[in-house]
This record gives structure tokens, C-alpha cells and sequence, in this order.
């Protein structure tokens, strides 16, 4: 009990700081510290992170850090393409999913360090470069036309069907997506992207509860304990930088991918 409120917190706090890598991490949490299998992980993984994103978007919309019609799209395809996600899980091995999740993990890893590196002022991309989604420096919105749309709606649906696959919330792609093709401020990303999280992650586990998905009084302890970390997050991330935050998530991703890797292919020697 206690290990899973530990880890539900620390779920929490993550994606409240990051917008993302709540559910990149909260499917090995499950699966190494509380010993359950990479299926009865996923519906557990979404609703904590679900219900905790949830929080996390009220936050942000009450401050109107929230790019709302962005994140309504992202979801909308995100849902949509979810379901084939999980058909495809079904189809394939648990090693292969062990796989491509460490490699994913590794990947975006790599692109959120690179990109905290990147920038001399973390919390804004340089206006001088023109991304595919750009702020209107008027109005303070998104430019909607055929480039910035497409770009979105590509990200929600690659989201969608990862979420599907491995029961995360999909700001893990959505995060460093929107920081490499808008150039939204990093907290309006997180909080958007937090939204996209709750909005795609309740359709998931809405189908997954309709079929006969059950989840054990640890899964639920886990889960409130997210809402608690969500909350804590949420009141420490004005004080943090960006930059500090992306290299940190990155930092926790590779050591995570490293260790799923070493129990799928190397278990009877951990």
C-alpha cells in the first residue's frame, strides 16, 4: 500500500511539473515496483493519469494557459485512433511492447534534453523563427490555417494510437511535439497538453471499463495518490525553471527505458 502511494505521488508530481511522462512512467511503476503485468497495468496507468491530467487542465484553464481549440483536435483524433491501439496491442507479444516502449521512451528522452539545450530562454520559443503553429502577436492565439492544423492533428493521432498500445497519456509525445512545431510557451503547452491527457485518456479507459477491466484496491490507491502529486506539481512548477524540468524528465525516461529493458531481456539475471 504504502509503495503504491509513493509511486502514485511521484506519478503525479511529474505530470503536473512536465505535462508529460506521468504516463510514460506510471506503466513501469506499476509494472517493477508493484508487480503487475503490462495488460493489467494499462487501464490503472490511464485512469490515474486521466483523472490526475484532469486536475491539472482546471488549473490551467482557470489561469487561460490553456490552448483550448488545439487541445480539443488533439483529443478528438486522439480518441479516435486510440482503439486501434489497443487492438494492435492485443495482437502483438509483451516483449514487443516492453520493447518499443523503452525505445519510444528513449527517443523522446533524447529530443526533450536536446531541446532544453537548445533554447537560452525555455519558457518561450524565439519568435524569429517561424514554426508550423504560430502565435498571432495581436490576439496572443494560434494562427489556424492548413500547415498549423495538419501539424496537430497529426500529433493527436500519433498520441491516440500510443495511447492504445501502452496505456500512456500521450504528453509525452504532445510535450515535445508542440515545442518543436509551436511556439506556445512551455507552461501553455503543459497545461494543454494536460488537457489532450485527460480528454484522451477518459475515452480509453471508459472503453476499457466496458469491457470487463477490473481495477484491485492498489490500483486505486495508486490512482488517488496521482490526484495528490497532480495538485503538489501543479503548486511547484511556477517556481521552477523549464529547462530544469525537461532535462530532469529526460534524465528519469532513460533510467526508466534502461531498466525495462534489462527485466524483458535479462530478468533472471536481475
Amino acid at each position: 500500500m504504502i509503495v503504491g502511494i509513493f509511486f502514485g505521488t511521484a506519478i503525479g508530481v511529474v505530470l503536473g511539473l512536465t505535462g508529460a511522462g506521468g504516463g510514460i512512467l506510471a506503466v513501469p511503476a506499476l509494472v517493477l515496483g508493484l508487480g503487475f503485468s503490462m495488460t493489467e497495468a494499462t487501464p490503472v496507468a490511464l485512469m490515474a493519469v486521466g483523472c490526475a491530467a484532469m486536475l491539472g487542465a482546471i488549473d490551467g484553464l482557470r489561469k487561460g494557459l490553456v490552448r483550448y481549440k488545439a487541445a480539443l483536435l488533439m483529443a478528438a483524433l486522439g480518441a479516435l485512433f486510440s482503439p486501434l491501439g489497443v487492438r494492435i496491442a492485443h495482437q502483438v507479444s509483451e516483449r514487443w511492447l516492453m520493447t518499443l516502449f523503452s525505445a519510444v521512451m528513449l527517443i523522446v528522452a533524447w529530443r526533450m534534453a536536446n531541446q532544453a539545450n537548445s533554447h537560452q530562454q525555455p519558457n518561450a520559443s524565439p519568435e524569429y523563427l517561424e514554426k508550423n503553429c504560430m502565435l498571432n502577436p495581436a490576439t496572443g492565439k494560434l494562427r489556424w490555417n492548413l500547415k498549423c492544423c495538419t501539424t496537430l492533428a497529426t500529433i493527436g493521432t500519433v498520441s491516440g494510437m500510443f495511447t492504445g498500445m501502452l496505456g500512456v497519456g500521450g504528453g509525452f509525445l504532445i510535450v515535445p511535439a508542440c515545442r518543436q512545431f509551436s511556439n506556445v510557451s512551455m507552461h501553455g503547452i503543459v497545461a494543454t497538453s494536460l488537457m489532450v491527457i485527460a480528454l484522451i485518456s477518459g475515452s480509453a479507459v471508459a472503453g476499457a471499463l466496458l469491457h470487463g477491466v477490473r481495477i484491485p484496491l492498489i490500483g486505486w490507491t495508486f490512482i488517488g495518490a496521482a490526484l495528490i502529486g497532480m495538485l503538489l506539481g501543479r503548486l511547484a512548477a511556477p517556481t521552477l525553471p523549464a529547462r530544469i524540468l525537461q532535462i530532469g524528465f529526460a534524465s528519469i525516461a532513460t533510467v526508466v527505458a534502461l531498466i525495462l529493458i534489462g527485466k524483458t531481456y535479462f530478468n533472471g539475471m536481475l
